[in-house]
């Protein structure tokens, strides 16, 4: 990268370092999913269009545009911009977990997918996840709760599979049709 903007003239450079500094400004955060948007609502939650039945809870921004880039998912999405991880001191604040309810509460989404990283982290924050939400909803209708499938890359050799990714291919085997 530095070599390319050592390629560059005066003027481009100018107008990065300006468009980068002006960055955080311009940018905030969506009142009903946490996503990074011009407009609040973002794009995603103000699109009618939209799959409003799942909600799809994810850890970052960054995953977020992961799912958006693939266009595979038409629903809702929800940003915890966090995680469960006690070794590094971290875990979902009460702030963080009203968001999600309020959130799910006003979605009126029918299913939770939780798309936590295949890690101990991500298991971390799934598990508790899940324990809030039936908590939250032990004496109404609950929405289904549901998590990301694991297992072997589409294109993978079953040879080059660690033990986990083996295990956890198994066990989220689905019976075809």
């Amino acid at each position: 990268m530095a070599f390319f903007l050592l390629k560059q003239d005066e003027v481009f450079l100018h107008a990065m370092g300006s468009a980068i500094a002006e960055l955080k400004d311009n940018l905030i955060r969506c009142g009903e999913c946490g996503n990074v948007s011009g407009s609040d609502p973002c794009p995603i939650c103000a699109n009618a269009l939209r799959d409003r039945s799942t909600l799809c809870v994810v850890e970052s921004i960054d995953d977020l545009a992961s799912f958006e880039q693939a266009g595979i998912y038409n629903g809702l999405y929800h940003v915890l911009d966090g995680r469960v991880s006690p070794l590094d001191d971290q875990y979902l604040s009460e702030k963080c977990v009203n968001f999600l309810l309020r959130h799910i509460t006003n979605s009126g989404a029918g299913e939770i997918i939780i798309a936590t990283n295949p890690k101990m982290e991500g298991d971390l924050t799934y598990f508790t996840l899940k324990e809030i939400l039936r908590e939250k909803f032990k004496d109404g209708q609950p929405p289904k709760i549901s998590r990301l499938a694991f297992g072997l890359p589409v294109g993978g050799s079953i040879e080059f599979a660690d033990r986990v990714t083996l295990h956890t291919a198994l066990e989220a085997r689905v019976v075809g049709k």
